[in-house]
């Protein structure tokens, strides 16, 4: 699943090629991707396309993983990419179609943007700026925004003190802090030589500053390499590309590996049903 990193990237890159650009037509060829107009309502898909169409994008920003696309007038598109979810731009309309495309947008200016989604976890909507919270009722309760909101790292320490938890779930917690999946957690935690079951309010001040550093490094190092794309290939860009930060994971997905720091093996194991990874020997 795409995290904070990936979906900045993708912010980051709509926010260069849409904004400006008008709403010529629109084609939804799977009503899952538009459920929030379709599941209840005959004519979703009609009012799904008519509240696109004619519009400018006018600014695009984000708000944990979702991306709000604003429109010209008091209307936003809201994106969620789900697990699979893929945004592609293509130059023109006649470029061939990729497989699973449920929504494509043609622009008047020529190029369509593409909603491909394999898995159709993801999501499309229209509505109007001041219901995205109540639409989208965990926006109201998102945790602090690493990548857009100021913090220093006595304000973490003392947000973690607040906590008894244990470390990588509070991580990956969205009410504590948004964006944060299971590849980001792991290379935080290794960054800052903390195990995944460190409880929160058991750090010193030390661990606190190693841990605050490695979140912000890291999250910054993945969006400049745009993000990491794993084997799967579900993660790419605006442009079809994949990302490149997984050639700099130090412990994710590498069970058996030599840890970079202190050469000991990195190991596996499973924390909520998920893969969990980190060196024994210097994360404690």
């Amino acid at each position: 699943m795409p995290e904070l990193p990936e979906v900045e990237v993708v912010r980051r890159d709509l926010e260069k090629e849409i904004v400006g650009k008008k709403v010529k037509s629109v084609e939804v060829t799977g009503a899952r991707a538009i459920r929030r107009h379709t599941e209840k309502n005959p004519a979703g898909k009609q009012q799904f396309t008519e509240r696109l169409v004619d519009h400018k994008f006018t600014a695009v920003t984000r708000r944990g993983k979702y991306i709000l696309c604003r429109l010209d007038g008091d209307d936003v598109l809201v994106v969620h990419l789900g697990m699979s979810g893929q945004l592609l731009r293509a130059k023109s309309s006649k470029d061939p179609m990729p497989k699973h495309t449920h929504v494509a947008i043609t622009f008047t200016q020529g190029g369509q943007l593409r909603f491909v989604d394999p898995r159709t976890f993801g999501e499309m909507f229209v509505t109007t700026a001041d219901e995205v919270d109540q639409v989208v009722g965990e926006l109201a309760h998102l945790g602090l925004d690493p990548l857009e909101q100021a913090m220093s790292w006595e304000v973490f320490g003392s947000m973690l003190r607040d906590r008894h938890a244990k470390l990588k779930p509070l991580l990956m917690d969205q009410k504590f802090i948004a964006g944060i999946g299971n590849i980001y957690s792991d290379e935080i935690l290794w960054g800052a030589g903390l195990r995944w079951d460190h409880m929160s309010d058991s750090l010193t001040g030390e661990e606190v500053r190693r841990l605050y550093r490695s979140m912000m490094e890291t999250l910054q190092e993945a969006v400049k390499h745009r993000g990491s794309s794993l084997s799967d290939a579900q993660y790419v860009d605006l442009f079809g590309k994949p990302g490149g930060y997984q050639q700099f994971h130090n412990v994710y997905a590498k069970e058996g590996q030599m840890c970079p720091r202190c050469r000991h093996t990195v190991v596996r194991e499973k924390v909520g049903g998920r893969s969990t990874f980190y060196c024994e020997a210097c994360q404690v």
